[in-house]
């Protein structure tokens, strides 16, 4: 699907939230391998599952047709800096909701990118009418916690020793949830 992009000034920089578009493949290609090696936060090590710009352009094809995914990207200048995505689900059962994952390179952080991606995220589900919006995030991600709690994501479960990092440690993965802005305390 596609949305309106959107421009933000946070802290002098100036960037725009909008879908992704097949000219994006190769930068998303570099960028995730980069996101991917600079934090523990993801679950994948950097090469891990790596997507060349053919996959990542026919993601985003499948994506702008769809009407249960969105793909967003973070654009500083015609640079990618971040990016999200939404992967909703066609089974009856499940196509009330979508899970969310994002990634930002560290250079970036602090300028709001993630909050961004997340909100226009959310603005999207609520406005097709999906139910709910799922995402997982490691325990230790603290601010990432906060903000998801802040943007009306609430912790609905605990997948315990999820994953193992570099340290050699077993970490929880926090699954949270946030339901539609106009169903909130509906069960």
């Amino acid at each position: 699907m596609i949305i309106k992009a959107q421009t933000y000034e946070i802290k002098g920089l100036s960037y725009i939230i909008r879908s992704a578009v097949a000219q994006d493949a190769e930068q998303l290609s570099a960028l995730r391998l980069q996101v991917d090696g600079e934090t523990e936060n993801l679950d994948r090590e950097q090469g891990e599952g790596w997507m060349g710009p053919a996959e990542f352009s026919a993601l985003i094809a499948a994506d702008t047709v769809s009407s249960r995914n969105l793909f967003l990207v973070a654009d500083v200048q015609g640079r990618l800096a971040g990016f999200a995505r939404c992967q909703g689900n066609e089974l009856s059962r499940l196509a009330h909701q979508a899970e969310f994952g994002v990634g930002v390179l560290q250079e970036f952080w602090g300028y709001g990118m993630g909050r961004s991606l997340l909100a226009q995220a959310a603005s999207w589900a609520d406005a097709i009418g999906l139910e709910k919006l799922s995402l997982k995030v490691l325990e230790t991600n603290d601010k990432a916690i906060k903000l998801y709690g802040r943007l009306g994501f609430e912790v609905e479960g605990v997948l315990r020793r999820d994953k193992r990092l570099a340290d050699g440690q077993f970490y929880n993965t926090i699954v949270m949830g946030r339901l539609r802005r106009d169903r909130v305390g509906d069960s």
